[in-house]
């Protein structure tokens, strides 16, 4: 983008970036956690004052350091180049590919609903529980074509981001009216009968469909699991903020623009988010929620609420905003690898720009590998992984305010982090929960992230060892 950005646009960027798929999906995953209304929103919450907590932390960095790279450059000015190639590997082998890959699968899934013979047809090639469907080749497709689009320039990128993040907003906008305006039995009491108890049905599967099996009452530790187990849906569905700043070079007055872009902009997604939420619990009961068809409750309260004809087109919209979230995510990801390469810590390949001004080689590299994690499993397996290595990254992050603080209490800020300390220790202790508790209940799919980033440093070392030689 040759023009500036202002504070609209910035904002536009970060709600874009964070509305994608999940917000549309993973309430149901978190309902068969839980099973109760309190918990659902009480997570909901927790993972809004955390995402806002972490904007507002990375405020101060973004003003200290207003260049693109974003997190990568505040990670390498902070902590040295090591952990900033470590942020950058983590986030080319897991982080920004894995969630285009997610977000991709998302658009398959609901494209399905849309032509049902993808859900209804037999795997392409299977062996053992490994298998490639038809969604995961559409997923696929819609990666390649739009790292081809963005390859050819981004001249219209700035309104085509425009719109497709305006029919995102105007999907959820669309739900939460008419979802308690044209809702004629409300399910609201029934969700919320539970109070703070808490239950579990993960169901069983019986050929393409997820059907209950009775809710079972937890407590105590498998409660904790279980709350840890349901934010990975709604971490998942509130990241993606920080892509804004990537961009920082090109944002007007970058020291005051990025971090008011992040905070309103966090703040109104997350707003929304739980409005949705309490549509899901006012339009279906537990087990609408629960086991909605193919993990699509968004679909399912729009049948609720509008009939057939609502479903398709909330369908469409859902569509159109998981493509959009594909289209930033990958011009967003590609200059932060060039200016890796730049920095003499990705293939320098990576650094040139075509013929029309964009780093062509380090799209390709990323689509190509987005569309083998693809291919690599299911959507949740996916999202697992990319929720843990996000947040601990994220601390990482957040931490580096307190450090800096400590180490260089001189430098100047031209926006201070709001309640400093509390915000920064607020966002640590509640990233380190979700953490420990998620390594300790579900480590299958936390050590498989983690193994990828501590490869980074063979990597890295190999990558110096060339330098000197």
């Amino acid at each position: 983008m040759k023009k500036k950005l202002k504070l609209w646009d910035a904002t536009m960027l970060v709600m874009g970036s964070m509305i994608g798929s999940g917000i549309f999906i993973v309430s149901s995953d978190m309902m068969r956690n839980l099973g109760s209304g309190y918990w659902l929103i009480a997570v909901w919450i927790i993972t809004g004052i955390m995402t806002v907590a972490a904007a507002i932390s990375y405020g101060e960095l973004s003003a200290m350091f207003p260049k693109a790279g974003g997190q990568y450059t505040y990670m390498t000015e902070i902590f040295g180049k090591m952990t900033g190639f470590l942020y950058g590997w983590g986030l080319f082998t897991v982080i920004q590919t894995g969630t285009i890959a997610a977000v991709a699968m998302a658009f398959g899934k609901f494209t399905a609903y849309l032509i049902p013979a993808l859900n209804n047809s037999q795997p392409i090639f299977q062996s053992g529980s490994f298998k490639i469907t038809w969604i995961q080749i559409l997923a696929i497709v819609i990666i390649l074509l739009l790292t081809y689009i963005n390859t050819k320039g981004v001249k219209n990128g700035k309104l085509l981001q425009n719109i497709f993040t305006t029919s995102k907003i105007v999907a959820l906008l669309g739900i939460i009216i008419f979802g308690f305006l044209l809702v004629k039995d409300s399910q609201w009491a029934e969700n919320m009968n539970f109070g703070w108890n808490a239950f579990q049905n993960f169901g069983k599967e019986i050929g393409n469909d997820l059907v209950s099996t009775g809710w079972q009452s937890i407590g105590s530790v498998t409660l904790l699991g279980g709350i840890a187990a349901a934010m990975v849906g709604s971490v998942f569905s509130s990241v993606a903020w920080e892509n804004v700043t990537f961009m920082s070079g090109e944002i007007e007055n970058p020291k005051k623009n990025v971090v008011k872009a992040m905070v309103l902009g966090t703040t109104v997604v997350m707003v929304l988010y739980l409005l949705v939420n309490f549509v899901y619990l006012n339009a279906l009961d537990r087990d609408g929620i629960a086991f909605a068809d193919k993990n699509r409750p968004a679909v399912a309260a729009s049948e609720v609420i509008f009939g057939n004809l609502g479903t398709v087109i909330m369908a469409i919209l859902v569509m159109i905003s998981t493509f959009g979230c594909i289209n930033g995510l990958v011009l967003a990801g590609a200059r932060v690898f060039q200016t890796m390469a730049k920095d003499g810590l990705f293939f320098k390949q990576a650094i040139e720009n075509n013929k029309n001004e964009v780093p062509e080689k380090s799209l390709w590299m990323q689509g190509i590998w987005a569309s083998v994690l693809a291919l690599s499993g299911q959507y949740g397996d996916l999202l697992d992984m990319i929720s843990f290595v996000i947040v601990l990254f994220y601390m990482i992050t957040v931490f580096g305010v307190i450090y800096l603080r400590i180490k260089k209490p001189n430098l100047e800020r031209p926006y201070k982090t709001w309640l400093y300390p509390i915000t920064p220790i607020l966002y640590l202790l509640i990233g380190s929960a979700f953490c420990l508790l998620l390594i300790w209940f579900k480590p299958q799919y936390t050590w498989p992230g983690f193994i990828l980033i501590l490869l980074g440093l063979p990597v890295y070392w190999f990558i110096n060892k060339r330098k000197t030689e």
